[in-house]
């Protein structure tokens, strides 16, 4: 089943950027809705590819880990990975079974004081006649 996303790109905004292009002339009025349209298959897949991914890792949010390893795992994906190169690498814990002793914890927040609602006192001003 696939789910319909309701995401549009703005047609005028990619008409901008194709004649900001000098190599571009003229450029007919259903150009742009075909791009739009484009983008619109192509981020549905991209997200449903990295959805299953991070099913696969039972996480609850989609991060930008699982869209490195959607990229490198997808062969659909291949011109991307140039641009996920740069992301590193998520940490993964070796010893995640491990159960956590006290000292391990992370320390509690501290509660910062609450600002005062207080209006500042005004300066006495000096009047001069």
């Amino acid at each position: 089943m696939k789910k319909k996303y309701k995401t549009k790109f703005p047609v005028a905004r990619i008409k901008k950027i194709m004649q900001m292009d000098e190599d571009v002339g003229k450029v007919a009025q259903a150009t742009p809705i075909l791009i739009s349209k484009a983008l619109e298959l192509f981020m549905q897949s991209l997200i449903d590819q990295a959805c299953v991914e991070t099913r696969s890792r039972n996480a609850k949010r989609l991060t930008v880990a699982h869209l490195k390893k959607t990229v490198q795992n997808t062969e659909q994906f291949d011109f991307l990975k140039d641009v996920v190169a740069e992301i590193p690498d998520p940490i993964e814990n070796a010893n995640a079974d491990e159960v956590k002793t006290e000292g391990d914890a992370k320390p509690a927040r501290t509660q910062r004081a609450a600002p005062s609602r207080r209006k500042p006192k005004k300066e006495e001003e000096d009047e001069e006649f």
